[in-house]
């Protein structure tokens, strides 16, 4: 494992009640719609730390700040849930081809696939679209506004924590020479 000063860079920069607190005050706080680091810490996550804390991080931030703002229907959240889990494999994957196209691409991807298995919970279990092809459509293009900025945000803070972790990476002379032939 990496170190900086001593101490590993995934321990400097993941302590993981830094990150779930982080995630969880970013949805607290105003804020465009869907316009979050959720997703990117589960991408992040992926690549980077453990299995069992890349799972857990993003579902824990997610449920700390569902407390304050409320949970609707379990399918709904189950949905969000998987979604970035979801996420997370995507990071899986990642963890082998780390490089800015790869990132960039999972990042696209995890928020497609919010995308698409939100909005078909949000036409399957609510009552807002007609249980019809239409309704699914409707479903899916009324809620393109939110795209945009899930798209945007994801690639904002998945650039802020993938870009922080290469900064602290690169900025130990230790790391430089280890990492060099």
């Amino acid at each position: 494992m990496m170190k900086f000063n001593g101490k590993s860079v995934i321990t400097k920069l993941a302590q993981p009640g830094i990150l779930i607190a982080i995630g969880a005050f970013s949805r607290l706080i105003p804020h465009p719609a869907n316009f979050a680091p959720i997703t990117a810490m589960a991408l992040f996550g992926g690549v980077y730390l453990t299995k069992k804390q890349a799972l857990t991080l993003p579902i824990a931030a997610m449920i700390l700040s569902d407390f304050f703002l409320g949970f609707d229907s379990v399918p709904m959240r189950l949905s969000v849930y998987g979604s970035f889990i979801l996420a997370v494999l995507v990071g899986f994957w990642v963890k082998n081809h780390k490089n800015p196209k790869h990132i960039i691409f999972a990042s696209i991807l995890s928020s497609i696939l919010f995308f698409i298995i939100t909005n078909f919970a949000v036409w399957a279990f609510g009552s807002m679209y007609p249980k019809s092809v239409t309704g699914l459509m409707q479903s899916y293009f009324f809620a393109i506004p939110f795209f945009r900025n899930s798209v945007l945000g994801d690639l904002f803070y998945s650039g802020v924590f993938f870009g922080i972790y290469n900064l602290l990476l690169n900025s130990s002379p230790r790391v430089a020479l280890a990492q060099k032939p």
